[in-house]
This record gives C-alpha cells, structure tokens and sequence, in this order.
C-alpha cells in the first residue's frame, strides 16, 4: 500500500492507524500547497482534488477520506481490534464519532481558522463552536479512558490528531484537563510516536502555515 500524506494534516489519521495495524505500506510525501509530491509528480493526477490521505492500494484502487480509510485499514487486521466488527451497534458508534470528528471538529471547527481571509468576528464564531465541543469531549473523558470507552480505537487516532491543531491556532485547551490527560495518554502509544517521528513531528512544531 501507498499512503499520500501531508505532514500534521489530517492524513496522519491514516498515518497512526496504519503503525497501529502493522500492515506494510510506504508513505508518499505531499506538499499541501503546492500538491508536489516529494521526489516529482503532480498530486492532482492521484486525487484531482488535491487534498490528503490518499491511499493506493497493491491493486491499484485509489481510497479517499481518512473516516472511511481507517475501517477499511481496520478490517484488514481484525484481531487487532481498532473498530468493532461490521454491522454491530457498535460499530455505528464509531462511525458516529468518526463523522464527528471529521464535521463537527475538522471542517465545521479548525478548518476555518486557519484560512487568513476570514475575519476575526467569523474566528469568533468557530471558536465558540469548538469550546462547546471540547466541553463535551471533556466531560466524555472524565469516565472513559478512550473515546469509546475502555477500548481503544481508531476514533481516539482522529481525536488526538485534530486536537492537535489547537496550538497552531492559538486554541486553549487548558480549560479541559480530561482532555489533556486523554492526549498524553494517547501521544504515548507507540504507533502514535513512529507517524509522528516520519512525518517530522517530534517535538511538535509551534506553528503551522494554512
């Protein structure tokens, strides 16, 4: 397998799953502005619309969105359990904080701050969004050890790498020391710190261009 990524992007999802999983696969580097692909190539021949993971099967079939590329990942090794089997209420579960995470914290919360045309009235907005997630997520956290409960999952990989971002926007995340914890205890899984060690991102940078 093949996975495109961008470093600290959302691909590192699919980074971490895939350490987590054990399944061989080389990691293809992306410029996220310029959708370079490192070595030479254009991205947009891979994914016309340029954004990461991207994951190219030994087949050759192309999977996209990170929610969905994690179950697939996630099925292939089912004995490491990092989702619940098919067509259990659990598994719906997942999928719940899966699109979750992906709406309601990525695209509906961080994604807009980091564009610099927004005005700092729409910022606004967007931050009071996430602090009411946050709220939710904290209080979540302070009978669970992982998002879905006593077993960790692929869920917490997408946690932990959009609560990631809050430091390259300047989002507090002192307010939340269930939360707090929670990160620590998942930055120290060692699937968690081998993505991170490749995409170069130990220590974590302070900031991050849009």
């Amino acid at each position: 397998m093949k996975l495109f990524y961008a470093p600290g992007s959302s691909s590192l999802l699919v980074h971490i799953v895939l350490h987590e999983a054990g399944l061989p696969f080389t990691a293809v580097r992306i410029d996220e502005h310029t959708k370079i692909i490192d070595g030479g190539g254009d991205y947009k021949k891979v994914n016309p619309l340029g954004y990461v993971p991207a994951l190219e099967l030994d087949d050759g079939t192309l999977l996209t969105e990170g929610v969905a590329i994690v179950q697939y990942i996630a099925d292939q090794v089912p004995h490491k359990k990092l989702a619940p089997p098919n067509d259990t209420i659990e598994r719906t579960k997942l999928q719940s904080w899966l699109n979750f995470f992906a709406s309601e914290m990525h695209k509906g919360g961080f994604s807009p701050l980091f564009y610099k045309g927004i005005p700092e009235e729409a910022k606004a907005v967007f931050r009071a969004r996430l602090a009411a997630r946050f709220a939710h997520l904290d209080e979540h956290l302070r009978d669970n050890e992982y998002i879905m409960g006593q077993d960790h999952s692929v869920v917490d990989a997408h946690f932990f790498v959009v609560s990631n971002w809050a430091n390259w926007v300047n989002f507090d995340l002192s307010p939340y020391p269930n939360v707090l914890s929670y990160r620590n205890r998942i930055a120290a899984r060692a699937a968690v710190r081998s993505a991170m060690e490749a995409e170069g991102l130990i220590p974590w940078p302070s900031s991050q261009p849009a």
